[in-house]
C-alpha cells in the first residue's frame, strides 16, 4: 500500500515506536515546549492521532531557567507486562529518568531518576527478567561511547555497574542507543554523523546484551547525506517495530528542506518522523526502504488501509479545556490561560515577560506542519496599557521570530510587523489603528516554502498585508547556538489583556 511521508509532520524529532496487539504508540522530544513528551497513536502506522503527553505536571517536568533548545531530549517508549515505561533525559533538570504508566494517553509517574549519565536513554527487557538501561557516555579511555548498566524500571536504582559496550561504527557522536532481541540475537542500533546532514543510522549485533558486537557489513543502515533528491535530509534517530503480521518497519527523524526554487540546506519546520519498510537480508541484517534511502511516497505492506490525511487545526475555544495540539513555552503560568466557552473565545493575561525571553510569556502555539498554511484569527483588546502588544507570531525561539500585533504607545494604538533575528529586534512596518474601544481585529499569516506574509484586516474579509519575512530566518541551521526546534504558529500577549477567537492554521497543499 502507498502512504506519504512524513507520517508525522511538523517539529516531531526522535521518534520511539511500541507496539501493543494492533495499537502503534510514537513518542518524540519537546525541549523547552509544555506538556513534554507527546504520545501519538495509530493502527496503521500513517494516520496518528495526538492522544495525550507523557509529562503534563510541572512535578515531572521542570523548564525554569531552560535555554531554547534545553530541557526534555530523545525519549524512548516501551511496554512490557501490562506496564509503559518511558525514558528520556531532562538536561536542565536532573539528567536521566523513568517514569511509568497503565495507559500511555495518561496517568504518569513521577520521574524516577536514574545514576547514569549521558542523553537519550533506552530500556530493553530481555527473557531473563534483567532490564537494561542504554545511554551516551564515555568508555575508560575516555572517548565517546555506549554506556548500559541494569536497572530496577520502577524505581531507577541500578543493579550493576555502568559499562561501555560500544563505541558505535566509525561515525561521529553515537548516540540514540537501542537495543533488541531478534531471532535470539542482540541488536544494538545507534545514530552517527550528528543530527544534521551526516546523520545515518547503523547497527550492531552480538550473543550477549554487553557484547561484543559486530557492525553490519552494509551500515549505514539509514542515511541521505548523499542523496542527490534532496526531498529528504538528516535522517537518523530511529526505532524498529514489528506489526502483528509480522512485517517490520523502521521510524526515523529527517527534514524537509525549504526553498520553493531550489532546494536549501535548511529547514524551518523541524525534524519531522517519517517512516520505512524494513526487511531481513539471508544474514540476518536489516535493510531499511531502498537500501538506506526513503522517499516522500513510499509503499509498504501497512497493517491497516490509511486514510486521507488532514493535518488542519481549527478552534472556536467552545470546549471547556485546550486541544491537546496547544504547547507553552516551558512552565506556563496557567492563570493567565481562561477558556471562556460561553464567549468562545480565549482570554490571554500578559505578564511583562516578552518574547525575546527565554522565559515563559504569555504565548500558546501549535506547531508548524507544512510549508503552505494559512493562519487566522480574531483579536479583540480587553485591557490596554502602554507598550502592551497582542497577536499572532511564527516563532522559532526567543532570538527568532516574526510577529504581527497591536499595541499602545504613547497614548495611540498601532499595528506592527516585528522580527527578530539573531541579536537584531526590529518593527518594520506599522499603522496607525484607529480601533473604536471594543472593536476586534483579525491578523493573518500565509507561508510558503520561502516567505511568510503578515496581514491584517479590520472586518474579516478583506486583509491588508503589512509585510513579510523570509523563511530562513527561522532555520535551525541559521541559530546562533545549536537548536533542535521547529517553527511554531501562536497567539501572545503582553502587559495587557486580549480575547482570541476562531484560531486556525490551514495547510493549503494538501499532503
Amino acid at each position: 500500500m502507498k502512504y506519504r511521508n512524513p507520517i508525522i509532520s511538523g517539529y516531531n524529532p526522535d521518534p520511539s515506536i511500541c507496539r501493543t496487539g494492533n495499537d502503534f504508540y510514537i513518542v518524540n522530544s519537546s525541549f523547552e515546549y509544555f506538556p513534554g513528551v507527546p504520545v501519538y497513536h495509530s493502527r496503521n502506522l500513517v494516520n496518528w492521532e495526538l492522544c495525550g503527553y507523557c509529562l503534563t505536571r510541572e512535578e515531572q517536568l521542570r523548564l525554569k531557567g531552560c535555554k531554547p533548545s534545553g530541557g526534555i531530549y530523545a525519549p524512548t517508549l516501551r511496554y512490557h507486562d501490562g506496564w509503559y515505561f518511558m525514558t528520556t533525559t531532562n538536561t536542565s533538570d536532573k539528567g536521566n529518568f523513568i517514569i511509568h504508566s497503565r495507559k500511555p494517553e495518561s496517568g504518569w509517574s513521577d520521574p524516577a531518576w536514574v545514576d547514569q549519565g549521558g542523553i537519550d536513554p533506552s530500556l530493553f527487557f530481555d527473557d531473563d527478567g534483567r532490564v537494561y538501561f542504554t545511554s551516551t557516555g564515555t568508555d575508560d579511555e575516555g572517548k565517546t561511547a555506549i554506556v548500559m548498566c541494569e536497572v530496577d524500571p520502577f524505581t531507577g536504582e541500578k543493579k550493576s555497574e555502568s559499562r561501555a559496550v560500544s563505541t558505535g561504527c566509525g561515525g561521529k557522536f553515537p548516540e540514540g542507543p537501542h537495543l533488541y532481541k531478534i531471532r535470539g540475537r542482540y541488536y544494538l542500533m545507534l545514530a552517527e554523523g550528528g543530527t544534521e546532514f551526516g546523520h545515518m543510522e547503523t547497527i550492531q549485533r552480538a550473543d550477549r546484551p554487553y557484547g561484543p558486537f559486530v557492525p553490519c557489513p552494509h551500515n549505514p543502515i539509514l542515511s541521505h547525506k548523499d542523496d542527490m533528491r534532496g526531498e529528504i535530509c538528516c535522517t537518523g534517530h530511529a526505532d524498529l517495530t514489528e506489526d502483528a503480521a509480522g512485517n517490520w518497519w523502521m521510524v526515523c527523524l529527517g527534514v524537509r528542506p525549504c526553498g520553493a526554487k531550489e532546494r536549501l540546506m535548511q529547514h524551518n519546520l523541524g525534524r519531522e518522523t517519517f517512516l520505512a519498510p524494513v526487511v531481513w537480508d539471508g544474514d540476518g541484517w536489516p535493510v531499511v526502504g531502498d537500501r538506506g534511502l526513503i522517499s516522500l511516497d513510499e509503499e509498504g505492506p501497512l497493517p491497516g488501509i490509511p486514510d486521507p490525511v488532514n493535518r488542519d487545526f481549527r478552534d472556536d475555544f467552545s470546549g471547556s479545556s485546550l486541544s491537546l495540539h496547544y504547547n507553552f513555552l516551558r512552565n506556563p503560568e496557567v492563570q493567565n490561560y481562561v477558556c471562556d466557552a460561553a464567549g468562545k473565545r480565549l482570554i490571554l493575561t500578559g505578564t511583562d515577560v516578552t518574547l525575546n525571553e527565554p522565559a515563559s510569556p504569555t504565548w500558546i502555539g501549535v506547531r508548524q506542519k507544512d510549508f503552505e498554511t494559512v493562519t487566522t484569527v480574531k483579536m479583540t483588546v480587553l485591557r490596554e496599557r502602554e507598550n502592551m502588544r497582542a497577536g499572532l507570531t511564527a516563532y522559532y525561539n526567543d532570538s527568532y521570530h516574526y510577529e504581527i500585533f497591536l499595541t499602545r504607545e504613547g497614548g495611540r494604538s498601532a499595528i506592527c510587523l516585528a522580527k527578530h533575528v539573531h541579536d537584531i529586534y526590529a518593527v518594520t512596518a506599522r499603522v496607525e489603528a484607529d480601533l473604536p474601544e471594543g472593536a476586534p481585529v483579525w491578523f493573518r499569516i500565509v507561508s510558503d516554502r520561502d516567505r511568510y506574509a503578515f496581514s491584517f484586516s479590520t472586518d474579516g474579509s478583506s486583509f491588508t498585508v503589512l509585510g513579510t519575512g523570509l523563511a530562513v530566518g527561522l532555520c535551525t541551521e541559521g541559530t546562533r547556538t545549536m537548536t533542535f526546534t521547529g517553527t511554531y504558529l501562536a497567539m501572545f500577549c503582553e502587559r495587557g489583556k486580549a480575547a482570541f477567537e476562531n484560531f486556525s492554521v490551514i495547510l493549503k497543499a494538501a499532503q
